[in-house]
């Protein structure tokens, strides 16, 4: 492979899943550091991909919204604006690294080498008709790891030895809720079966407040607000956070001494930028998806049916809590697991 390459990255979503992305990318660039890498992303996480100083181009899609309105006017006017820019420029290497049917159909609407995982390796199978090259890479290993050995047969290199790097530069914020130390704790998640119960985080917050530590709650959309809202109440010593992007809420993430959430795109983000977290797996196994990086803790639920990878909580037997499961992840094993993870990092 030559030094200097035209690379194309189709890594749509979710939010979790594109920060995956971003240590093979680093690997990519150490390795290829003349080379220019092109990104397409669904135009909530469009944000990410230009924190990484590798990429040069982000080309967002709206395959969500697109999806609600397909044939409408506006709608067929992004699609076709979207179509010129991945037209735009010739690739030498075009890596689908979503490995479903509609990330497959976007790399294939782009000039260059498509490459992706092999039919066992991809999450829809479908997906690898459209490839020129096709990659094996085991599926039992974490997201991350699978992403770095797709980049490094994709694009011809060894893959190097070493912690995993998210390859982001220090963010730094400058609002006034980013002032002083503070915790953050991320307590939103679509899935309900994930949300651990609110007295949980009522009681964490007041060992914070003991500890002398203040803590800030993101809120994503108006139920979250009102949990927040009612988990700030119990203390004197958290705030509820106002509307952010992701690049304001990433800032904030970077400048807590230790961040405490559920299962979600927002601890993937702490994981990103090396910032000690415990996150909370009920419903959820973290095996393969889990945050990963170096100040990074699990705390696992040790109950019967866990992980149930449901939705919502379908245990119908007697329970403290509500998902039942979170009763093996109490307020004091979770501020122990902190207070231990801040004493090592």
């Amino acid at each position: 492979m030559p030094d200097a390459m035209n690379i194309l990255i189709v890594k749509t979503s979710s939010l979790g899943d594109v920060l995956h992305a971003l240590p093979a990318l680093t690997d990519a660039a150490r390795a290829l550091p003349a080379s220019q890498v092109d990104w397409v992303v669904e135009e909530s996480y469009a944000e990410i991909p230009s924190w990484h100083p590798a990429v040069t181009n982000i080309i967002p899609v709206a395959m969500r919204r697109w999806r609600k309105g397909l044939f409408t006017a506006q709608s067929l006017k992004e699609w076709r604006h979207t179509l010129g820019m991945l037209r735009a420029s010739s690739y030498d290497i075009i890596i689908d690294a979503q490995g479903l049917l509609k990330s497959a159909v976007l790399a294939a609407c782009a000039h260059g080498e498509r490459h992706g995982f092999d039919r066992p390796s991809a999450r829809e199978p479908l997906a690898t008709l459209f490839y020129q090259r096709r990659h094996t890479v085991s599926r039992q290993l974490h997201a991350v790891e699978r992403l770095r050995r797709l980049f490094a047969a994709a694009l011809g290199y060894d893959l190097p030895d070493g912690p995993v790097d998210y390859g982001l530069p220090p963010m730094e914020s400058l609002t006034e809720q980013a002032r002083g130390a503070y915790l953050v704790f991320l307590h939103g998640t679509v899935w309900r079966s994930k949300q651990w119960p609110e007295e949980y985080w009522r009681e964490l917050t007041k060992l914070a407040a003991n500890a002398g530590l203040r803590v800030l709650l993101p809120a994503g959309n108006l139920e979250e607000s009102e949990r927040a809202h009612r988990i700030a109440a119990a203390s004197n010593n958290a705030e509820v956070l106002p509307s952010m992007n992701l690049t304001q809420i990433a800032a904030i993430l970077a400048g807590a001494r230790g961040v405490v959430g559920v299962d979600t795109g927002l601890a993937h983000c702490a994981a990103a930028l090396s910032v000690p977290a415990v996150t909370l797996y009920g419903a959820t196994d973290p095996g393969l998806t889990g945050a990963l990086g170096r100040t990074q803790c699990y705390a696992r639920a040790d109950f019967a049916c866990s992980p149930c990878l449901s939705r919502e909580c379908n245990y119908r037997g007697r329970a403290k809590v509500s998902p039942a499961c979170y009763e093996t992840i109490p307020p004091s094993h979770v501020w122990k697991l902190l207070n231990d993870l801040l004493a090592s990092a």
